[in-house]
């Protein structure tokens, strides 16, 4: 708490932000699907002791769910072995005896997801139980128009990369790279934790070229014109031929944005704008739809087998009487390209997952110089740090009330200038704070439908439907 920002965070308690509706509504909601995904699993055991296990978790969560809804206080985290569990209790001592309706609310957010593995880590049978896997495989199911979509563009995209032997068109690389990160940041529109009530149609209008064109005047800070040139400096730079230019990107979803990323990840190889790209997924069920190591296998081991992936009916198909789509040995085809891609640059090492619990710590990244030295000092050794989606950009600017037209290289501190961190966040907006806009933004978009108008609410910056990309170089 003493290496945050100085403006007061938003509140569970102020009817005016994000957080009231999220508190009452929403997290009630996630525990209820976390409550049905463990029961239906428990239910469904054949193992006596793992049966009467899983019950008692279900039970926990059932507790967990009345505290929230009857704004009980928030109670200390039992150890469960791992050292963050002494930084939350240390900082909820510090807060003071605040309850679940009435608390700063990135904390309490990030403690309710903490709070959720501990009932798991604590027991013999389900240490590693992801409660949020069916919701992110389903999702990524539902993604097959912009999954197939993407697949055909990435293969032919790659394909000229590799072929091209006319002289080098730079207007074209830009707008390439350009596209590239643009699909990455929209990618970001299929959070679970915040659509948790999509259909299969809601996530199809989401996704896709035609999307993402009208989303485009919808970028509110673009700051990848900059990234672009300090990228292609680095590999231009006859001082650093041969050595390692590093991209490290901190994971947000899984499923079509971990999807995304990994188009990102492998046109920057392709490109020879990185040499390697490190991915930071969580460590722990996070925030509902966070990638896991494991929903990166999942996704590697749809992309291998895709008939058996999208042609097999699920339980929702029969129930609905529907027959999901064939798919064309094109298709298929181009689905395996990227599998092979990325198979292979993971496995010669271009490709490197690196999970840690400072991920999913309780506060803001303003802390991570001082409690997680060796973390930045690492990051300091690549090019380029990515932060995808909305809750890294929070926790870098530190969920506080900044006035919407400060600079996002003050909003993130200690990681800003100086830092010999190079900062880029690409987050579409689903929570209050934002920061790096032009005077007279932000009350113009409060002007829009469904803005916030005069209510003192920022609602235009809920609904994923504008977006930021920020960079703040580090030397």
């Amino acid at each position: 708490m003493q290496f945050d920002p100085k403006p007061p965070p938003y509140s569970t308690a102020d009817p005016t932000s994000f957080a009231y509706p999220t508190a009452r509504e929403r997290w009630p909601i996630i525990i209820t699907q976390a409550i049905d995904d463990a029961y239906r699993t428990v239910a469904a055991c054949d193992d006596a002791e793992k049966q009467e296990e899983g019950k008692k978790i279900v039970a926990e969560l059932v507790q967990l769910k009345y505290e929230v809804q009857h704004d009980r206080a928030l109670t200390p985290l039992r150890d469960d072995g791992y050292p963050d569990v002494a930084g939350y209790n240390k900082e909820l001592e510090q807060l003071g005896s605040i309850t679940w309706l009435k608390a700063p609310w990135l904390f309490t957010e990030c403690y309710l997801f903490r709070r959720m593995s501990t009932s798991f880590t604590l027991s013999t049978h389900w240490k590693s139980y992801d409660v949020f896997a069916r919701q992110k495989i389903k999702t990524f199911r539902s993604s097959r128009p912009a999954v197939l979509e993407l697949a055909a563009r990435y293969k032919d995209l790659i394909s000229q990369v590799r072929s091209s032997t006319n002289a080098p068109d730079p207007e074209a690389d830009r707008l390439l790279f350009t596209e590239m990160c643009e699909v990455c940041l929209w990618g970001n529109a299929t959070d679970l934790s915040l659509l948790t009530s999509l259909t299969y149609e809601d996530i199809q209008r989401l996704q896709g070229s035609e999307a993402r064109r009208k989303a485009e005047n919808n970028i509110l800070v673009n700051d990848l014109p900059q990234v672009y040139a300090h990228l292609l400096a680095a590999k231009n730079d006859p001082a650093k031929g041969g050595k390692e230019r590093r991209v490290d990107i901190v994971l947000d979803n899984a499923g079509f944005e971990l999807y995304v990323d990994l188009i990102l990840a492998g046109y920057l190889l392709s490109a020879g704008l990185a040499t390697t790209v490190v991915l930071h997924p969580k460590s722990i069920p996070w925030f509902v739809s966070d990638v896991l190591p494991a929903d990166f296998a999942a996704l590697l081991n749809a992309l291998a087998n895709p008939r058996g992936f999208y042609e097999q009916a699920t339980e929702e198909d029969v129930l609905q009487g529907r027959t999901p789509e064939k798919l064309s040995d094109k298709e298929v085809a181009e689905l395996g390209f990227l599998f092979q891609e990325w198979s292979r640059f993971h496995a010669e090492g271009q490709l490197v997952l690196r999970p840690n619990r400072v991920w999913t710590g309780p506060g803001s990244y303003w802390r991570l110089p001082a409690e997680a030295k060796d973390v930045v000092e690492d990051l300091k050794t690549g090019e380029l740090v990515v932060f995808k989606g909305d809750l890294n950009y929070r926790k870098l600017v530190g969920d506080v009330t900044w006035d919407p037209t400060t600079p996002f290289t003050e909003a993130i501190g200690p990681l800003g200038p100086g830092s010999g961190l190079n900062v880029l966040a690409l987050r579409t907006c689903k929570a209050d704070v934002v920061v790096g806009l032009k005077p007279g933004e932000d009350e113009r978009l409060r002007q829009t439908e469904g803005g916030g108008d005069d209510s003192g609410a920022r609602k235009w910056a809920w609904s994923g439907k504008w977006a930021v990309v920020s960079f703040s170089k580090g030397s």
